[in-house]
Order: C-alpha cells, then structure tokens, then sequence
C-alpha cells in the first residue's frame, strides 16, 4: 500500500499540486484528433486525475469556490463530468453547504421515465453551474446548458479544469455563459515541458 502525503493546506499549495498532476498524468504532446474533429498537437485527458481519490480531492476544492452561491447544484455531460460533480458536491457537504450533483445525459434515457438528468431534481427556477473536464470549442459544455435550461433551470456560469484555449470561451459568452477555468492550456503544457 503506497502511502500518500496529507493534502497542502493552502489554495496556492492545492493548485501547484494540482497542475503538476495534469501535467504528468493528464496532458500529451503529439498528433492527435480531438473530440471536436480538429487535430493537435495537445491533448489533454484528466480522468486520470480526476478518477484518482488524490486528483478528485484537489479538484473538488479548487472548483468549489467557483461554483456561484446562488446555485443549489453542479451538473455536467456524462462521463467527463461525473467525477466532478459529485466530488463537488460532497465537498460542499463537508464544508456545511448544501449544493446536489446531477448528471446530464448525452441522451435520453432509453426506458422508464425517458430522462435526460440523473440526480435530486432541484425546483423550476433554480440556479446550477455546470462542470466540465476540458472545454475546446465548448460543445459538451452547451449540450448540458441547453438541457439544464429545457427542464427549467438557470444556467449562468462553466466551470472547467482546463481552457484548451481554441474557442470554448467565445462560444460560451455568445451563449450568454461566464466561463471560470482552474488552468489555461498553455499552463499545463509549460509545466509538463519543465519535467
């Protein structure tokens, strides 16, 4: 059994953590062909970081604090998001707040009720912020927001890992959407490069 050092203290020490992750476990320099169709010579997977009870911690802390007051739940697209939101969500509960995880669909469910979210179903009206792994052009990002909004929610703010830097922040304000990113691409990539 390895043993993990405690998780640092401060904000600062949780986001250097965090990025050194994504940069040795999440990010890969090379040709590929991305989600969107586009190719690059960036890629960037964080459910290694993400699935890891160490990763999810950091994340959970860092996206907490930008999820908005107002909001009683995250919510993201399957699969990417999953993690996210319920880490989220619990450690929302641990610091005494009470904010509910839903999953959104990529489509209806095929059976039973037909739905395309999972979770506690908060009221008509209410406010939830969506999560997200990586966001490039922010497709992913809108197909949730659109599905939150068709069953009555309001959805003003994204919060992602990672901005790949390619679009998803235009398409988001064009949405009427705030997008709030822990890191840019660049970041990782710098700090992948510097070993």
């Amino acid at each position: 059994m390895t043993q993990l050092p405690p998780l640092p203290q401060t904000s600062a020490e949780q986001r250097a953590l965090l990025l050194q992750l994504l940069a040795e476990r999440a990010y890969r320099h090379g040709q590929f062909t991305l989600a969107s169709g586009r190719t690059s010579t960036h890629y960037v997977n964080c459910k290694p970081v993400s699935l890891s009870g160490q990763g999810l911690a950091l994340l959970a802390a860092q996206m907490l604090p930008l999820v908005e007051a107002e909001a009683v739940a995250v919510a993201g697209l399957t699969l990417g998001a999953d993690p996210l939101v319920s880490g989220v969500a619990q450690a929302a509960a641990q610091a005494g707040r009470q904010l509910d995880a839903l999953i959104v669909r990529k489509e209806a469910k095929g059976h039973g009720t037909g739905a395309w979210l999972e979770g506690p179903l908060p009221a008509a009206g209410s406010r939830i912020t969506v999560l997200e792994d990586v966001v490039t052009t922010g497709g992913s990002s809108l197909k949730a927001v659109h599905q939150l909004r068709e069953a009555g929610y309001t959805v003003n703010r994204v919060v992602t890992i990672v901005d790949r830097q390619e679009g998803g922040l235009d398409a988001m304000t064009s949405a009427g959407l705030e997008l709030r990113s822990l890191f840019l691409l660049e970041e990782v990539a710098a700090r992948s490069a510097a070993g």
